[in-house]
Order: C-alpha cells, then sequence, then structure tokens
C-alpha cells in the first residue's frame, strides 16, 4: 500500500465547503446549489456534481448496482436511490454515518474505513458493480500541497475499488485536488477504461480547485 494510500486513512468526509449548514465564512455561505439542495431535500450541494456527470456521460443506468465511496453526508447516495426508483441497488459507505434523511429499501450502508480488510470484504460481497463513485475528500488543513496529496490517496483508494469491484463495461467517477498528479493518474485509469478524461462540473465553486476524473467501460 503506498503512502499516499496511507493518508487516504482520514475521516471519508465531503469538504467542508459543501455542507450548506456551515456559515462561518465567505466560502461557506450558501449559493444556489446550496439552496437549491436544500429545497430539493439533499443534505449537501455536491449532488449537483454528479447529477451533471451524470447527464453528461449517462453514468446511472437502469437496475445498475452502484457504489458510492466516501458518501457521508449522503447527496450522492440520495440522487444515486432516486434516480434508480426502487430497481437496482446502493452501496454506500463511509467512516461517518449518513443524514437521517437518507435511506432506501435498496440502499446498503456500511459504517468504516475503506482501507479495512472487513469493510473490502463486506462492500466486495454486495457486487460486482455497473458503477462507482467518490466525492471523498481528506479534511483541509489550508495547505494546497498537503490537502492534494491527501485528495490523491484518496483517488487511488478509489482506484483500487473501481478495478477490483467493477464490472467489465462499467464506470467510475472519482474527485480530486487539482494537481500534477492528475496525468499519471490518469494514465493509470486508461489501463483499466477505454476512456478516461477530466471533468469539471458547473456546480463547484469558481474557487474551488477539485475536479473529477471519468473512467468510462472497464476494459
Amino acid at each position: 500500500m503506498s503512502k499516499k494510500l496511507l493518508a487516504g486513512r482520514l475521516n471519508f468526509r465531503r469538504t467542508f465547503a459543501e455542507n450548506h449548514f456551515m456559515s462561518q465564512n465567505s466560502y461557506e455561505k450558501p449559493d444556489y446549489w446550496s439552496k437549491k439542495a436544500f429545497s430539493e431535500g439533499y443534505p449537501a450541494r455536491s449532488v449537483y456534481k454528479l447529477a451533471e456527470i451524470d447527464e453528461k456521460f449517462d453514468f446511472i443506468k437502469k437496475n445498475s448496482t452502484v457504489l458510492d465511496l466516501g458518501s457521508a453526508p449522503g447527496s450522492w447516495t440520495t440522487f444515486l436511490l432516486r434516480k434508480l426508483d426502487g430497481a437496482g441497488k446502493v452501496v454506500s459507505c463511509d467512516l461517518n454515518p449518513l443524514s437521517n434523511s437518507v435511506h432506501g429499501e435498496n440502499l446498503v450502508f456500511f459504517q468504516g474505513d475503506l482501507n479495512a480488510k472487513e469493510i473490502r470484504e463486506k462492500i466486495k460481497a454486495e457486487g460486482p458493480f455497473d458503477l462507482v463513485v467518490c466525492d471523498a475528500a481528506p479534511l483541509t488543513t489550508g495547505n494546497k500541497l498537503v490537502d492534494t496529496a491527501r485528495s490523491e490517496g484518496l483517488v487511488e483508494m478509489a482506484i483500487w475499488y473501481a478495478e477490483a469491484m467493477l464490472k467489465q463495461g462499467g464506470n467510475f467517477a472519482v474527485k480530486i485536488f487539482q494537481s500534477g498528479a492528475q496525468g499519471e493518474l490518469l494514465k493509470k485509469m486508461r489501463g483499466i477504461f477505454e476512456s478516461a478524461k477530466g471533468f469539471k462540473p458547473e456546480a463547484c465553486r469558481k474557487e474551488s480547485f477539485e475536479t473529477y476524473l471519468i473512467g468510462l467501460k472497464k476494459k
């Protein structure tokens, strides 16, 4: 296991700017997307990033089995459940619990460390998966070098899950803090998928340095 992946053994939380309940500084003040998420019953504004990814790449198919890594508070899990509309299955995992509003008969949630053997085995038993998504981010320090290194560790972890647990033809999306490592990670993904590319949804805050890596059709 690489040092970067070990760095991912942190809280798999959304970045502090994702939760619309926070309001202590200008970056965390509710914007259009935060207010929209609240009005539509989502725990955080990050849901609209997945919505854009799904619209562009046609990710969420009927009856799919989907894995959501680093899922708390649960906006992506909620979106997936609504899109599947009672069909298929969503397997969701995070160190932290999901919001009380997140529920579904076709939801399986595991609370624990995604790098732990017992969690990997539980998740694997629910697969294989048609889609793996990961919007996890480490707790940020304000130091871009530290934060991007930690983010890269989470991306490596997510790629491991995609490679090990996706069905052939399956798709993948993972958040990353923009850095010089993106090219190397995309190169690695191109060895796993027929196509791999970067994509930054419009719902990302303008001042944010996050983006997404997309893997299409696992080989």
